[in-house]
């Protein structure tokens, strides 16, 4: 059950951030829901009830790559993500650039090939 009186204090707070120019948010840097927004609907019986707007996955060419990988046999994709992009918490990250709605089945392939990218939107450097 959700406590309604921890949303209003949280909506509190971001309100009054909106109000310096901050934009809040309920998920740490690393999260794939940073940027979305919560919101709240209030139902007919006057109960708040917040949920995270709808994200959708980005394109896999809106991802510039950085290199291939070639999957062997036991690899993570947290492991595969700490050792490329420093935090394994980003694995979603590599699971947007491929195409893949279920990060667990990146993995299950040896011998496929992925893409390592930089962060959606940040353009890469062609002649690096």
């Amino acid at each position: 059950m959700i406590d309604v009186t921890k949303i209003a204090s949280t909506q509190n707070i971001s309100a009054l951030l909106q109000q310096i120019g901050a934009q809040p948010s309920f998920f740490s840097p690393s999260s794939r829901y940073y940027n979305i927004p919560v919101v709240s609907l209030t139902t007919d019986m006057g109960e708040v009830v917040p949920y995270i707007k709808r994200r959708f996955i980005p394109q896999p060419d809106s991802f510039a790559t950085l290199q291939l990988y070639t999957l062997k046999q036991g690899d993570r994709l947290d492991n595969i993500t700490y050792q490329f992009i420093g935090d394994p918490e980003k694995f979603w990250q590599i699971s947007d650039a491929n195409n893949e709605l279920n990060p667990g089945e990146i993995t299950e392939q040896p011998g496929n090939t992925i893409r390592i990218t930089l962060p959606q939107g940040i353009p890469g450097n062609i002649n690096a």
